[in-house]
């Protein structure tokens, strides 16, 4: 008999990105890590990606102009990923009213709307 999951212990970080990233991308959080960790295991495995250079640009230590052009993709796509989970984890209208002030944006229109703190 196969398992079809094993409960596992993730940092709460991953945890909250991957749900940010599966609402994004209309993921269970499970679908999410399964679909990162297949893609991860498919860079480590690819012949043609260097993993680790990869990782260092991630990490700030080298700089993306010494990656070959698939691995600057796969920096992109990785970058692009990391910007929508955090807009889509921000929510500054409920932390304006928790501090009690006001604030303005635009609506879909482009037109300008105030909203008050109460």
């Amino acid at each position: 008999m196969t398992r079809n999951s094993q409960p596992t212990r993730l940092p709460a970080d991953v945890y909250e990105s991957a749900s940010a990233a599966a609402w994004v991308n209309s993921r269970t959080v499970p679908q999410q890590i399964a679909h990162w960790a297949r893609i991860g295991r498919e860079l480590e495995m690819s012949p043609q990606v260097n993993h680790r250079q990869v990782v260092r640009v991630l990490e700030g230590s080298i700089s993306y102009d010494d990656l070959a052009e698939q691995e600057q993709a796969i920096v992109r796509q990785e970058w692009t990923d990391r910007a929508k989970a955090h807009r889509a984890a921000l929510d500054y209208a409920s932390q304006f009213s928790a501090a009690g002030e006001s604030y303005s944006e635009l609506d879909e229109d482009g037109n300008l709307v105030i909203r008050s703190a109460d």
